[in-house]
């Protein structure tokens, strides 16, 4: 049983994926497998530094208030090892170009097929 977490982030506000990117750097953080899926408006996640998420003011917040802020959780799960997958269909379906995505997280372009295979056993799969 492998654990860990595979996350679908297809909501594009900054709490869907603040929480998405806490999950996965959380699991990584004891020792166990993370996978984020980007989908539909949730691939805005990527888009741009800082992301064009709604909401975006609270991430000013969080780090005033000692939460971790956006890049921090990002650059920890890119550290750590998570893997990212931006979905195919989500890029074809909303018309955005693939190089408009940040060129600092090593994500790979795919579908929910390949986000099935990656999703081991005992993982948990969740969806915000």
């Amino acid at each position: 049983m492998s654990e860990g977490v595979s996350v679908i982030l297809r909501a594009g506000d900054y709490e869907s994926a603040h929480y998405a990117l806490a999950l996965a750097a959380a699991s990584l953080a004891v020792n166990k497998p993370a996978v984020l899926f980007f989908t539909m408006a949730g691939i805005r996640a990527l888009q741009g530094k800082p992301p064009a998420l709604e909401h975006w003011e609270r991430d000013a917040l969080n780090r005033e208030r000692g939460v971790g802020d956006y890049e921090t959780l990002l650059e920890a799960c890119v550290e750590l090892g998570c893997r990212f997958i931006v979905c195919e269909m989500g890029l074809r379906s909303l018309d955005i170009d693939r190089a408009s995505l940040r060129d600092d997280v090593p994500f790979t372009v795919a579908g929910i097929v390949t986000l099935l295979e990656e999703t081991k056993p005992g993982m948990h799969l969740v969806s915000l």
